[in-house]
């Protein structure tokens, strides 16, 4: 009883919030981490993918790692990871700033630029080769000499449309995350730098920017793991041509364990796949060195 009150305490109750997490945990280690465990373990046998499952030690990863494709698979996924960031980054921090403003016209521009993102690769993949044919596509039914080029059987042109196609497809969601980053920058820094007489490109450059840095970071480290994982635009599109020009590392995997019947070695470049991924988002982290005053200050 309380002396002041006449009552009895109050119990806090239990938190819920372990329980409430448990099914996205059960999720989480039912489609994740067993998955990874078992490849992982794959990466150490010789599998065909139909007959038994026979233990090879490090047989796969030799065979891997010692081949001099990898080199190549692995520059050019990070190539086209860099090249694609340096593209899509600037273009969504621009659409993202747009789409941000008050007029009504915004709205439905947004929902316009976000229709790429809905649409499945492969059939992104597909339009674009019929579109850049050179005998039967746009440039061929424009009669535009420009635009009837072998654009898929020259390795750098072939590997600009890799870039080109994955930012058109994927600019617009980065845009929306940079313009939900946009929206939550405080009023009143605008208006004070109104009040000194700065103008738009000085207030973009001063204020939105700036403020934006973890926006940034959080984007960047999305766009790059997920560019770890492009393989069925590029499947469809080049199939990793001409030559080698555009395999990147998934690619590489996929022609390993489903054309060549290795299932060991495409589990080795799986491995391989998710500890780059995890370096790259860590270092992302790093550079981020996110603080509580400045986590603070952004988004307030």
């Amino acid at each position: 009883m309380s002396a002041l009150t006449g009552r009895p305490p109050r119990r806090e109750p239990r938190s819920i919030l372990p329980w409430l997490a448990a099914p996205a945990l059960v999720v989480f280690v039912g489609f994740a981490v067993i998955p990874l465990v078992g490849v992982f373990a794959l990466s150490f046998t010789t599998w065909d993918g139909i007959g038994a499952i026979q233990p090879s030690g490090l047989t796969s990863w030799r065979a891997v790692l010692t081949d001099p494709g990898l080199p190549h698979a692995l520059w050019v996924t990070f190539l086209v990871m860099a090249v694609s960031w340096a593209v899509q980054t600037p273009l969504s921090i621009l659409i993202g700033t747009f789409l941000a403003g008050r007029q009504r016209y915004r709205a439905v521009l947004g929902v316009v630029y976000f229709v790429p993102v809905t649409l499945s690769s492969a059939a992104i993949a597909i339009a674009y080769k019929a579109l850049l044919d050179p005998n039967f596509g746009l440039g061929a039914g424009l009669k535009i000499q420009a635009l009837s080029q072998d654009w898929l059987g020259r390795p750098w042109l072939a590997f600009g449309v890799v870039v080109f196609v994955v930012s058109w497809q994927f600019v617009p969601f980065h845009s929306l995350i940079y313009q939900g980053g946009v929206q939550q920058i405080p009023q009143s820094l605008y208006e004070a730098a109104q009040l000194d007489g700065a103008g738009r490109i000085r207030q973009f450059f001063s204020i939105t920017l700036p403020q934006l840095k973890y926006t940034i970071i959080t984007s960047s480290t999305l766009m790059v793991v997920g560019s770890l994982t492009f393989f069925d635009l590029i499947f469809v599109l080049t199939e990793g041509g001409p030559g080698d020009a555009t395999r990147v590392l998934a690619l590489d995997m996929y022609k390993r364990g489903f054309q060549a019947s290795l299932m060991g070695p495409a589990s080795a470049i799986a491995v391989i796949l998710v500890l780059v991924g995890l370096a790259l988002a860590l270092l992302l982290r790093r550079l981020g060195g996110r603080d509580a005053g400045a986590s603070q200050l952004e988004g307030a």
